[in-house]
This record gives structure tokens, sequence and C-alpha cells, in this order.
């Protein structure tokens, strides 16, 4: 019986998490900075919510980019297929992290 040992490449998947909690943070800074006068009843500190929902969405979509190299594919066809369907899934995380962070708020 042999064990296959595959080791997880934590730079890559730190730097993939970090640069997707970056970009869901400057995506949603965006549409939180650019409100010149919020509602009154969204509450003193409404933009709170969607600056920590939106980088963690961020951040769990970095990490679905990084499951081409977890899986370790060989066949080109396949690693393409796969690399495609993690962006997707990365564009999905960071668009209901916008919609999570901003319900009730800009989103309403």
């Amino acid at each position: 019986m042999t064990q296959s040992t595959h080791s997880i490449n934590t730079g890559s998947l730190i730097k993939k998490v970090i640069s997707g909690a970056i970009i869901g943070l400057l995506i949603i800074s965006f549409f939180v900075f650019t409100v010149d006068h919020p509602k009154p009843e969204w509450g003193k500190f409404w933009m709170i919510r969607p600056l920590i929902i939106t980088p963690l969405a961020g951040a769990f979509g970095g990490f679905l980019l990084f499951s081409p190299q977890f899986l370790n594919i060989q066949t080109p066809w396949k690693k393409m297929g796969i690399t495609v369907l993690s962006f997707f899934a990365f564009i999905i995380a960071l668009w209901m992290g916008i919609i999570l962070g901003l319900d009730g708020t800009l989103w309403d």
C-alpha cells in the first residue's frame, strides 16, 4: 500500500486569500465611501457591516481560486476547466458578499 503525500503551498494560498480580500475591500469601498448623505434609518455605523462582510467573501473567493493548485490536476484541459470554474466561483462569492454587506442600506 502506497500513500501519497500532497503538500499545500501556503504562500500561494495566503497570497490568493489576501488578494481576494483586498479586491473585495476596494470594490465595497467604492460603494460605501461615495454615499454623501446616508439615510438616518441606516444608523450611525452602517458602513461597518459591508466593510467586514465583503472582504471576507473576497477572501473565501481567493481560497476558491487556489483550488486548481490544491487538486493538482495534470491534464491541461481539466486544469483549464477547473481554473475557469474557480474564477466564476470567485465572482459569485464576491457578488454575494456585496449583496450581504449592503443588504438593508444601499441594496434595498
